[in-house]
């Protein structure tokens, strides 16, 4: 297509003076400038192209047209796209221009273009356009572009300054657009470049630095040929930006030195010092070089990784520099400052080193000849790199390129190396890869390569190189005050090394140099220094001894022998520490040395002088030291003596005299560390100390091993833990403790390998295993089961005894199985599982012997995992299971009491565990527990009163329930032993017996047995001379009373309840009634008063309301809600607590039950028809008052109840006490209520009842005869006729005495009866019994005037009555009008009205009226004596004078007169009347 442009071009330039709009305009640019990309390809590519004749002058004009209005016209719109596009053209565009026309634009187009710099953010275009015009112009040689050189140059590294953004692709790629104009303009003008340029890196700003560095590099690479002779003058200009200490001027630098190298910078004066700054950047600290969240190049390789990279590939890949690194790098080893450098020296000089051995295979790689002295020896380079080797992870794994290094130089360190070198060391890198820097034991590590150089030593048999080496290590120490493990590890080199040489005298001298020169303040350079005479003395014990002596002996201890010279040379602190590193090098000289040689010394050298050390005296006075790392090492020597004297083969033979003292001493530090943190460890050195010591002879006394336990104890379990994140050596230190603290208790527990011994250790764990803070309990539970299990390793059984503590161990633990805590819980059950084995043990059973039972503890560990509550129990159930199947039978009880004294444990999960393994194991083996189970019950009660925990509520009643439930009569003797009355703990162990209908039934039967065995009551005189005695209540019914309400007040009762509801209702009925009037036993009521002063207990505790109180919970729990509520309404409970109303009480309990217990009555009545025969005659009324109730309802009609009722009533008419005769008669008078329609069939056995009633003459009260009179009055309007007409005269003349009875009870009901017999007579009345109504008139009318309303009403009642029978029906109307009840009377105008009629029908009666009328003229009642003047002057009143003979005139004046004289007003004005009317007779 290029070949067409020409014709396109022609077609489109008239075209771009008419487009108007931007977006038009861009379209054009787009369109100019693929033509020119596409023009310059074809171009370049002319010989492949299909039409070779083509030329760039065929498209100069038109290309210049269109330059012509791109630059001129549209670069000036303000329209930044358009802008863009344009520039975007030029580019390519300045190709195709005529190369007069692009040196007349230059002057014009450059600066336009570098004008665009400032006008846009994004400069990717305009650097990419301006670097095609600047290879335009170079390409034709361009003379312009020298005047604008300058200009060029500011403004493009104005733009390689800009700070790069990694996110910004255009950014990234306009700086590659600037760097290759950097490269045109290089090429065109070098001199003038680096005139610009290298002053620049002179300031000190970061950004021109970084930029013109990154130029400088760039040209190094892009330019070579014209930077050849420039590179003097540049390696000088480098000196300043090898002072920055700036990262990014840095990383820039070191790419700089990088292009240096490739290309033979570093060959020059002056390359030194590039590649020290390149190690110098090696060995900074990885750490600091970490981009922080601000950088804005957060992404980019570090300085020190960039530098690691650059020496590496240097050294490898960069030929021409072997011969400057090689040997130069080995400087570099030795000196502190590269420390971090030495990886990648060591990887760079194994290569180098590699490289010049292919060279020349024998010759030493080294050439110390020619070096100017400047190169480390190989002794020093031995000890270097072999200190290092002792951290071997750090700095990128510098031990294994240390390794390998040592490797490469066996020759140069000494000929004879090379064959064991060559196995060793690849063992060495081996171990290494296996492991990483936290799996590596460092302890492991060290020994491998002290080994190692004892395998170097001993192929060496040169003293003189070994004394050489030795003090090249000690010349070396001071370079290690910085690196303390380095050092510490340099330290047991040098002990090594003298350990390998014969020369005693440099073992003295050396010895003594370390000792002088050792930084005592610092605990890694002592510790470092006793290493080393540890080891050394393994060869040279008496030297090391005598040198250490010697050093006692010296200056530096005289300071401290007077108080005048504490102000020498050193301070006391000072002394402290070179004594805490003396007493350290005693100790690891006791440890280290050969065993046979050490007893001999240990006590006459070794402690003699450490205690000699420790002990500072001031004027004979002996001086705690306050330093406790003088403590620590002291603890620690003896420690290493100690253990030392244990491991040699005459310990057992040896009589250790210091033990007592060492013991002491080691106690009194573990006492005063603080007990509530761990920050030394004291006293972990001090346990190990002890655990050492205690196997020694002598043994320690009794006293002095507790104290040591409780001390230690003490010590650990007390400490705080630290938070979640705490550093791990305090976590470490802690464990060690903690181990140190195990292995202390067993070599106690070693001496005593007994059940008392374990249990003694047991028994000082106790506290700390129920401590309420959970870390204590895991610590305790753990070592508890660490001694178990030792215990049960080392159990050698010679005879079958037995483990007598089982119970009391298995009981403590147990509970611990559902701790808070989980670790808690796993050990719980290790102690459990190593006790169950221990118990196999006892019984003979060998060590590998495995039980199928005590195995499953070990499955059950998985669900103690579990959080949940409910899944910990249900384990704890499980294991109480399998401990209930291996535990001996005479251990069960001492495992529920110890059990039970868990109940109350403050965490509430174990206490919970308790008591399901408390039920478990009652459920599982309670059935032998029969003479235990008041000592359980009793243990339940107390446990109950100590806490108010629901869940202890519950277990407890649950025990209850299941040893009843094997032992019920025990239990209910136990409980019914408890204080009365019960308080609320023993009412719920009561209420616990209710859980199971058929145990429910047992327990129920049990107390209603008990309630019956005592007598209720017993009697007894308060006062000699009291008229009557009191009833006291006696203590087993009450109990049983009060048992059995409590058992019926759980729901769960129900069923039992209703299967034994007759005799429980019957049974309580009766307490009821013999409780009645009962007063509780003295001691009880002293106990009631306090309780009641002290207002505990809001109800009253008396016997007849616990048995009022337990009916009611019967009648509750079978059903009879109704019956209660009624009862209540009605007053009838209140009722049937007292004496007076205790029978209504029952008859209206009885009128309850017939309405809503119906069913339940046929069973009810025959079970207290058995009790009629009562010995109490109480028991006898209520049960009688019950069952005539019973006959008042219809319900017995319904029950067919009615015969045997009646029958049974009948049958107790004889009875001995009147109130039950009386009560039978109103049970059979109760028959005209509920079976009126019964009444006839039985008239005569119940007329003959009632008569037999009223002629009853054992009633001194005639209380019998009152209820004869009302139930007759019931009666006889039901009976036959012809079975009343045979009583009636002799029942009205039996009941006629009642009219004027003095109560009113009995006046009402004889006169109401006498009406019902004149009722009863109406249209039949005999003569006989007519004579008997005449008889009762006036009594009748006097009556009516009674002050009681219930006996004027029964004669207005009689009165009508007697009105038929009379036969005057006058005066029968008359009683009708004027008696009619509700109504009231006029007395005055009735009497006058029945006078009349009587007078006038009967005037033969006066005389009989009159004289009635005189008797009531002495009535005890006013209104009645008022009546009665008034009848008789009525009567006279209306008599005809014929019949006026009949009254005798004086005896009725005489006795108006006397009437006169009544102090009642009212009887004397009636008395006045009546003597006024008493003028007809004169």
């Amino acid at each position: 297509m290029v070949p067409f442009l020409t014709s396109i071009l022609n077609t489109m330039l008239p075209m771009l003076g008419m487009a108007k709009h931007d977006t038009m305009r861009v379209v054009f640019c787009c369109a100019l400038q693929h033509f020119s990309e596409s023009t310059l390809e074809y171009l370049a590519n002319l010989d492949q192209a299909p039409d070779p004749t083509v030329r760039k002058d065929a498209f100069a004009t038109d290309i210049f047209s269109a330059y012509h209005i791109l630059f001129h016209q549209w670069l000036q719109s303000r329209e930044a796209k358009l802008r863009l596009a344009v520039v975007e053209a030029l580019g390519p565009m300045s190709h195709l221009l005529p190369s007069e026309k692009l040196e007349e634009q230059l002057p014009k187009l450059l600066p336009g273009v570098l004008a665009l710099y400032k006008k846009h953010a994004e400069t990717f275009h305009v650097s990419k356009s301006l670097g095609q015009i600047l290879e335009a112009a170079v390409s034709v040689g361009s003379r312009t572009l020298e005047v604008q050189l300058d200009s060029l140059l500011a403004a493009l590294h104005a733009q390689i300054c800009v700070p790069v953004e990694s996110s910004s692709p255009l950014v990234m790629s306009n700086q590659k657009e600037v760097l290759r104009c950097f490269t045109v303009l290089a090429c065109r003008s070098p001199d003038r470049l680096l005139a610009f340029l290298l002053p620049k890196l002179d300031t000190n700003n970061e950004r021109t630095r970084v930029g013109t560095l990154q130029v400088l590099r760039h040209v190094i690479n892009s330019a070579a040929a014209q930077m050849e002779v420039k590179k003097p003058f540049i390696l000088s200009s480098m000196r300043l930006p090898l002072l920055d200490t700036n990262s990014k001027v840095k990383r820039a630098v070191v790419q700089v030195i990088s292009a240096m190298a490739h290309h033979g910078y570093l060959e020059q004066p002056g390359g030194e010092a590039m590649i020290e700054y390149i190690v110098q950047q090696c060995a900074l600290p990885p750490e600091t070089e970490r981009p922080g969240p601000g950088s804005e190049d957060p992404t980019a390789d570090s300085v020190r990784a960039v530098s690691v990279s650059t020496l590496y590939l240097v050294s490898t890949t960069v030929d021409r520099m072997s011969a400057v690194l090689w040997p130069y790098l080995l400087e570099f080893l030795t000196p502190l400052r590269f420390t971090g450098a030495l990886t990648p020296l060591c990887k760079s000089l194994v290569h180098l080193a590699q490289k010049r051995r292919e060279a020349g295979a024998d010759a030493l790689l080294i050439q110390y000849d020619d070096s100017k002295g400047t190169l480390p020896s190989p002794y020093a380079i031995t000890t270097r790199l072999l200190a290092v080797c002792s951290n071997p992870y750090l700095g990128d794994g510098r031990g294994a390129a240390s390794l390998r290094l040592l490797n490469v130089l066996h020759r140069d360190i000494h000929p004879l190396l090379h064959q064991r070198w060559a196995t060793t060391i690849p063992l060495l890198l081996d171990y290494l890869d296996e492991y990483t820097e936290e799996t590596l034991s460092q302890k492991e590590w060290e020994e491998k390569l002290l080994m190692f150089l004892r395998d170097t030593l001993t192929v060496v048999p040169d003293n003189t190189w070994i004394c050489q080496l030795s003090l090249e290590m000690c010349k070396q120490l001071s370079c290690y005050s910085e690196a303390p493990q380095e050092k510490n590890f340099l330290y047991k080199c040098i002990g090594t090394t003298l350990g390998a040489t014969s020369r005693k005298e440099v073992v003295r001298e050396r010895l003594q140099e370390l000792l002088e020169t050792a930084r005592y303040q610092e605990e890694a350079e002592r510790e470092g220094l006793a290493r080393c005479f540890g080891i050394c003395a393994i060869s040279h014990l008496d030297d090391t001894l005598a040198q250490l002596e010697d050093f006692v002996r010296s200056d530096v201890f005289r300071k401290s022998i007077g108080i005048f010279n504490i102000f020498k040379d050193r301070s006391e602190n000072e002394v402290d520490k070179v004594k805490s590193a003396l007493i350290l090098c005693y100790g690891h000289v006791a440890a280290q040395a050969p065993r046979e040689l050490v007893l001999a010394k240990v006590e006459s050298d070794i402690l003699r002088n450490v205690f000699q050390c420790f002990h500072t005296k001031v004027l004979g006075i002996k001086v705690e030291t306050k330093d406790p790392a003088l403590k620590l090492c002291l603890v620690q020597s003896v420690c290493m003596a100690s253990q030392a004297i244990c491991s040699s083969a005459q310990a057992s033979s040896f009589h250790f005299s210091r033990k007592a003292e060492l013991v002491a001493q080691m106690m009194e530090f573990i006492k005063a560390e603080p007990p509530d943190s761990l920050r030394t460890p004291i006293r972990k050195k001090a346990m190990l100390a002890c655990t050492y010591l205690v196997p020694l002879e002598p043994a320690l006394e009794e006293q002095a091993r507790s104290d040591m336990i409780h001390g230690c104890l003490h010590s650990v379990m007390a400490v705080v833990p630290g938070p979640e994140g705490e550093d791990g050596d305090q976590e470490s230190l802690y464990l060690d403790t903690t181990h140190a603290l195990e292995d202390l208790l067993t070599s106690l527990l070693r001496r005593n390998m007994t059940p008392q011994g374990l249990q003694i250790m047991v028994e000082h764990l106790s506290p700390w295993i129920k401590s309420p803070r959970g870390h204590e309990r895991v610590r305790a539970l753990g070592l508890s089961a660490c001694l178990l299990r030792f215990f049960l390793e080392h159990l050698h059984i010679s005879a079958l005894v037995p483990f007598h503590n089982l119970g009391l161990l298995v009981g403590l633990f147990s509970p611990r199985c559902a701790d808070l805590w989980p670790a808690t819980r796993q050990e719980a059950v290790s102690c459990v599982y190593s006790l169950l084995y221990l118990q196999l043990g006892y019984e003979g059973f060998s060590q590998d012997y495995r039980d199928d039972v005590a195995e499953q503890l070990l499955t059950l560990k998985d669900g103690l995992v579990h959080p949940d509550p409910a899944v910990l129990l249900h384990t704890c159930h499980s294991i109480a299971q399998i401990i209930a199947k291996r535990l001996p039978p005479d251990q069960l009880i001492s495992l529920l009491l110890t059990m039970f004294e868990s109940l109350g444990d403050p965490d509430k999960n174990c206490s919970r565990a308790a008591t399901v393994m408390i039920n478990s194991l009652l459920k599982e083996r309670g059935n032998m527990l029969l003479e235990k189970v008041p000592e359980i019950v009793s243990v339940l009660r107390s446990k109950l009163q100590e806490t108010r925990e629901e869940h202890i509520l519950q277990a407890a009643q649950h025990s209850v329930y299941l040893l009843a439930s094997q032992h019920r009569a025990a239990v209910v003797s136990s409980l019914l032993g408890s204080p009365l009355p019960f308080d609320s703990h023993t009412c719920t162990l009561w209420r616990a017996l209710a859980v199971e209908p058929s145990l429910t039934a047992q327990v129920l039967g049990l107390l209603l047995e008990r309630m019956s065995r005592d007598v209720p009551f017993k009697e007894s005189r308060a006062f000699l001379l009291s008229s009557s005695p009191n009833r006291v209540a006696t203590l087993l019914p009450l109990a049983a009373t009060c048992a059995l309400r409590e058992v019926v007040l759980a729901p769960a009762s129900g069923p039992a309840v209703l299967e034994l509801y007759p005799q429980l209702f019957v049974a309580l009925l009766l307490r009821v009634s013999c409780t009645v009037g009962v007063q509780l036993p003295r001691t009880l009521q002293a106990k009631e008063r306090r309780s009641a002063s002290s207002a505990l207990d809001p109800r009253t505790f008396e016997p007849c309301s616990s048995a009022v109180d337990a009916l009611q919970a019967v009648l509750l729990r079978g059903g009879n809600e109704d019956v209660v509520q009624r009862m209540e309404l009605e007053g009838g409970w209140e009722l049937l607590r007292t004496s007076a109303g205790h029978e209504e009480g029952v008859t209206r309990l009885a009128s309850a039950m017939a309405k809503f217990a119906g069913p339940r009555l046929p069973l009810v009545m025959k079970a207290l028809v058995c009790t009629q025969s009562s010995v109490y005659e109480i028991q006898r009324v209520t049960s009688t008052a019950f069952l005539a109730e019973l006959l008042n309802s219809n319900v017995v009609n319904d029950l067919m109840l009615l015969e045997s009722l009646l029958n049974n009533l009948v049958a107790r008419q004889k009875d001995t006490c009147a109130g039950v005769r009386r009560l039978v008669l109103r049970g059979l008078a109760n028959i005209a209520s509920s079976s009126p329609d019964k009444v006839r069939a039985h008239g005569p056995q119940l007329l003959t009842a009632m008569i037999g009633g009223l002629d009853d003459g054992d009633d001194r009260h005639s209380l019998v005869a009152l209820e004869a009179m009302a139930g007759l009055a019931r009666l006889l309007g039901l009976v036959e006729p012809q079975d009343l007409r045979p009583v009636l005269l002799h029942v009205a003349i039996r009941i006629r005495p009642f009219f004027d009875s003095d109560k009113m009870e009995f006046r009402s009901a004889s006169i109401c009866l006498f009406g019902h017999l004149n009722k009863a007579c109406h249209g039949d009345c005999e003569d006989v019994f007519l004579e008997q109504v005449v008889g009762g008139l006036a009594p009748l009318l006097l009556h009516l005037q009674d002050p009681q309303a219930p006996v004027a009403g029964a004669c207005r009642f009689a009165l009508r009555m007697c009105g038929p029978n009379l036969e005057c029906e006058e005066l029968a109307a008359a009683f009708q009008k004027h008696l009619q009840e509700g109504q009231g009377l006029h007395f005055g105008e009735f009497l006058n009205t029945t006078c009349k009629h009587l007078m006038h029908h009967f005037p033969d009666l006066l005389g009989r009226l009159v004289s009635t009328s005189l008797f009531y003229f002495k009535s005890s009642w006013e209104d009645v004596r008022a009546a009665a003047p008034m009848l008789t002057g009525f009567l006279v009143l209306h008599v005809e004078p014929e019949h006026r003979p009949q009254v005798d005139l004086e005896q009725l004046t005489a006795a108006l007169q006397l009437l006169l004289q009544d102090p009642a007003p009212a009887v004397r004005m009636k008395a006045a009347e009546t003597l006024g009317r008493l003028v007809k007779f004169a």
